[in-house]
């Protein structure tokens, strides 16, 4: 991306300074709709969150507020930090890890990372921070849990004085960052980041200046995104991140007639899915499915869908034994709230793991495009909906080859669900990545 676009880039998310999202009510357990489903109840992926919190009342006007922005959503930006709870981050290490005025605040304990839950390859990220002038601290890029050390099992960019070995800018054991290349920083005022992750090519941007680009004869896999805590205090806010290296689903022809030649059909069973007048494809009637060629075991999914109406059912499925009906996990699509109250899906809610896990707040409107963002890696997944993290959920079942009885891992074929005679569901794009 060229410097003057980045530069734009930066000012647009500053601008936004948007907030974050609320949380669900732990142990929900969602209602069984078929014998062969297993109530779990609502686990979430984060290991050890003992010193972070999670759990927040949140008022139907912060949950309206926390959204992206549509052509920031659009593209595929998320909150990794909703700006009041640490839901989707877990600590390790015991530090003072806490929440305050909409931004990530530490300043004592050992040393510490906050990761991300979920693993990232090809992405950017966008964080701001705030540090005092003798802070070492830093954001941790492609990370293990527990590195062993930046200069080989992970990537860190460090926030630190210029008398330190690499200080801020630097990429810690791989690139340093002379003094004269980046000058003092104002240690009361706010810094952002803009950084890319791709292949073998990291790129970093400092307050709007391009510093470097950094190749790796040997780059790492997918990983977290970590904040650290080594000493003294450090804030930050409005992290971002999205991914990259996306291929759409659908094809680049999109009118009547045109076939779907990644996608297999099944004309037998009710309902329709074809293409409308502007290009989307059109889900209706049901019960009906439409299912990948390909297979898919860990990925980013990015998807743009508009539910016609209220009431309206549909899903994406992943993980299918291919060629079953339907037989995979299922993130639900369904924007109808209990009472008008967000906080309370009436069905699991668009982005919730169905008879999982619900989705934490209702975050799209029907009669209204929305973005929906699906991590899957492992056991864990997570969704976004409108750049607000909604769930995120751990399989600790057994492991067992039919997601309806235990835990499946191995790759399995996407699909959309036309749910009941009433389904009116549209996709204007559905993208997807794969990860290791």
């Amino acid at each position: 991306m060229p410097a003057t676009q980045r530069s734009l880039l930066v000012t647009a998310i500053a601008v936004c300074l948007l907030s974050g999202c609320g949380k669900s009510t732990p142990e929900i357990t969602s209602t069984d709709k078929n014998a062969d489903a297993i109530t779990q109840p609502q686990q979430p992926v984060g290991k050890d969150t003992s010193s972070v919190e999670t759990v927040l009342e949140l008022s139907a006007s912060d949950l309206l507020e926390m959204r992206l922005p549509a052509e920031q959503a659009t593209a595929g930006w998320i909150r990794l930090f909703d700006g009041y709870t640490l839901y989707g981050w877990e600590a390790v290490g015991q530090a003072n890890w806490r929440v305050e005025e909409k931004t990530i605040r530490v300043s004592s304990g050992e040393k510490s990372l906050l990761c991300t839950s979920l693993p990232w390859q090809n992405f950017e990220l966008m964080v701001e921070y705030q540090a005092d002038a003798t802070t070492n601290s830093g954001i941790f890029l492609r990370t293990p849990i527990s590195p062993e050390n930046p200069a080989l099992d992970c990537y860190e960019l460090n926030i630190a004085p210029l008398d330190n070995p690499f200080p801020t800018g630097s990429l810690v054991g791989r690139r340093k960052l002379e003094p004269s290349e980046l000058g003092p920083l104002d240690p009361t005022a706010w810094h952002a980041y803009v950084v890319r992750v791709d292949g073998d090519t990291i790129s970093i941007q400092l307050d709007g200046k391009e510093l470097y680009t950094f190749t790796d004869p040997a780059p790492l896999s997918a990983g977290r995104i970590a904040l650290q805590h080594n000493s003294g205090q450090v804030t930050f806010r409005n992290v971002l991140a999205r991914p990259l290296g996306m291929q759409s689903l659908l094809p680049a022809e999109r009118t009547a007639g045109s076939e779907l030649l990644q996608w297999k059909q099944y004309p037998e069973m009710p309902g329709s899915i074809d293409w409308d007048e502007e290009g989307n494809l059109h889900v209706r009637g049901g019960k009906k499915q439409l299912e990948t060629v390909q297979t898919y075991a860990n990925f980013t999914l990015l998807a743009q869908a508009k539910t016609n109406g209220p009431n309206q059912n549909s899903g994406i499925f992943f993980r299918c034994i291919p060629g079953e009906e339907m037989n995979g996990y299922e993130c639900q699509i369904n924007n109808d709230a209990k009472d008008g109250n967000r906080s309370f899906p009436a069905d699991c809610g668009t982005g919730g793991i169905f008879r999982r896990q619900d989705a934490r707040l209702i975050a799209a409107e029907p009669d209204e495009w929305f973005s929906l963002m699906l991590i899957v890696s492992g056991s864990d997944m997570a969704a976004w909906v409108n750049g607000i993290q909604v769930s995120e959920w751990r399989d600790s079942r057994d492991p067992d080859p039919n997601p309806r009885r235990g835990k499946r891992t191995d790759a399995g074929t996407i699909m959309l669900q036309g749910h009941d005679p009433t389904t009116d569901v549209k996709f204007k794009a559905i993208d997807i990545t794969t990860l290791p």
